[in-house]
């Protein structure tokens, strides 16, 4: 049984989860000191925040001019489901899933909204469809990046220019963190507690163009809930997209919203975010090619995410140990790290195999990461004494 020494250095900041996540290097609450607190949404000053908000963001993201950006309720879960029930129907559906959230979008599609003609294009954990059997005559519905798996897809280049169906994308774990093809997507979605840290109860969906001619021009067989209803008489309520969110949106988080947007800025713009979050994911491979441990649970480099950063046990013991067993010890060890404070809730996600899944995006300190890594190593080799 390997021995490990138990290691004196600890991260300065042990937040690696994948949500909440990290807040941006060197925050304070005296960055929301100026929040509009107790101020209706509605009046001037709250709506000046949110078209702030929407500006800023779709400047930093590249976002092209004739796009709309809004601000929505209920996460990136709640900016999805606006999506899927205002916009399918006309066409067919290519679903594809690899990965927990991909198959909750198919699961609604299918089981709620009952659409016939739909194909579901599934993976395993750690591997993705085949993207050259999408057929984009029909309407396409991904995540660009897998946040339970650490699976993503690894450009746009397979999403044609001239498609004849919208491709909606789930975006909330890729965006600011890699680079979206904005002209091969018409629909993108995304949740402020990803890559810049925010917090969380408002998502955020963006339209193309393609996606507000379809709004404008198809009404679903089904009821609408209030909170997805995106037109009124035809025409899309263009309020959404200039701040009038449809429902009251927190303005302590909006702040802290800003907050991030603001320090992305100062620090680069979008480029720099991309770089400290692949600087992550390059500490992280040196680390897993160092260690006879652990292991990527995708195996092709290509298709790996430099956010969600999903690994998987290799040690000796713990492959011997069956499904169960294996879920028993991953707790331990995360038990074990959070106990020493070294690294909060970095277990795998309730549905993946038994692994470790670290955030890796661009509010984590490549540092806190590099201080990390021997602590996995002592905490596998801490519990295979009571596994092996």
């Amino acid at each position: 049984m390997t021995v490990v020494a138990k290691p004196t250095a600890r991260p300065a900041n042990p937040n690696f989860s994948s949500g909440p996540c990290s807040k941006r290097p060197g925050f304070s609450l005296d960055a929301l000191n100026n929040a509009c607190l107790g101020r209706s949404h509605r009046a001037k000053i709250g709506k000046e925040r949110l078209k702030d908000v929407i500006e800023r963001s779709k400047k930093l993201l590249g976002v092209p001019a004739d796009y709309l950006l809004g601000i929505v309720p209920a996460s990136d879960t709640g900016a999805v489901e606006m999506a899927l029930w205002s916009l399918l129907g006309p066409r067919g559906v290519d679903m594809l899933a690899w990965e927990s959230f991909g198959s909750g979008w198919a699961t609604d599609v299918v089981k709620q909204l009952k659409l016939k003609d739909v194909r579901v294009m599934e993976a395993p954990y750690g591997e993705i469809p085949d993207l050259t059997k999408v057929d984009f005559s029909r309407d396409v519905v991904f995540t660009w990046n897998g946040t339970t798996s650490g699976v993503c897809v690894p450009n746009g280049d397979w999403i044609p220019a001239d498609r004849e169906g919208l491709t909606i994308c789930d975006a909330t774990s890729a965006a600011f963190a890699m680079d979206l093809d904005w002209p091969k997507l018409d629909v993108v979605t995304y949740s402020w507690q990803k890559v810049m840290g925010g917090e969380g109860a408002h998502g955020v969906l963006i339209l193309s163009p393609r996606a507000v001619a379809r709004l404008e021009s198809y009404t679903p067989a089904w009821p609408m809930p209030k909170i997805f209803r995106m037109t009124k008489g035809g025409k899309l309520i263009g309020g959404i997209f200039e701040g009038e969110t449809i429902n009251t949106p927190s303005m302590l988080v909006v702040e802290d919203t800003l907050d991030g947007l603001k320090w992305g800025e100062e620090i680069g713009g979008l480029p720099a975010l991309m770089k400290r979050s692949q600087a992550n994911l390059a500490a992280i491979s040196a680390w897993v090619d160092a260690c006879a441990d652990v292991a990527f649970l995708a195996a092709d480099a290509k298709i790996r995410s430099n956010t969600s950063v999903c690994l998987k046990i290799v040690a000796p013991w713990f492959a011997k140990l069956d499904a169960e067993g294996q879920q028993k010890a991953q707790k331990a060890i995360v038990s074990l790290l959070d106990k020493e404070g070294v690294a909060y809730d970095i277990g795998a996600y309730r549905d993946a195999p038994a692994g470790l899944r670290i955030w890796a995006g661009a509010t984590v300190e490549t540092a806190d990461l590099v201080a990390l890594f021997p602590w996995i190593e002592w905490a596998v080799a801490e519990t295979a004494k009571s596994f092996a």
